[in-house]
């Protein structure tokens, strides 16, 4: 079953580019991954320093891959000083199943 999620989190006042810059590096390395399907980075249009990341990934273990990856936690650690939040805030989706 995938495992899909939306990370939030809201730049600092002065801090936004920098976040856009680390995230667009990120981004760039977890869309490499083997087992990510999707990466797909927003901002709040009437909010710009708030950041949405929507993720994909085949599956549990990819998910925990991913998670293990050598360049996730120096991004987490050069990110949190920019943000407002103590982490990113998770949400874990689950598809709703609906009759066609």
């Amino acid at each position: 079953m995938k495992k899909t999620l939306l990370a939030e989190f809201t730049a600092r006042e002065g801090a936004r580019d920098e976040v856009a810059r680390l995230i667009g590096d990120y981004a760039r390395e977890v869309r490499e991954e083997e087992g990510n399907l999707v990466f797909d980075v927003y901002t709040r249009a009437s909010a710009p320093r708030a950041f949405w990341i929507f993720e994909v990934y085949r599956d549990e273990d990819a998910f925990q891959a991913h998670l293990k990856a050598p360049y996730g936690g120096p991004f987490n650690a050069a990110l949190a000083p920019l943000i407002e939040e103590d982490a990113s805030v998770l949400t874990f989706l689950d598809p709703l199943s609906v009759p066609v």
